[in-house]
């Protein structure tokens, strides 16, 4: 593990989990777009938008499963202090 955390791009990667994902994920979900798609006949501008709402999807999935990244940042403080006042 430490040598691919040497490569830049993982390394990037590591500082940017959510960013990361996001495309990761766009990347999937668009190449599954086209792939299922392709032979629907859509216009240039009805594949640009598909495209930015797979992205915007992406994103918002990303979004909402870091939800349960911050809960999980929280819950040690919440129980912490709970500690300190006896209850």
């Amino acid at each position: 593990m430490n040598q691919l955390a040497k490569i830049p791009l993982v390394k990037w990667a590591l500082l940017h989990p959510r960013l990361a994902a996001w495309i990761v994920l766009s990347l999937g979900m668009v190449i599954l777009l086209l792939i299922e798609a392709r032979d629907v006949g859509l216009l240039a501008t009805q594949w640009a938008a598909l495209i930015v709402a797979t992205i915007l999807v992406a994103g918002a999935c990303v979004w909402i499963i870091s939800w349960e990244d911050q809960d999980e940042e929280t819950e040690p403080t919440a129980e912490k202090s709970k500690n300190e006042t006896g209850n």
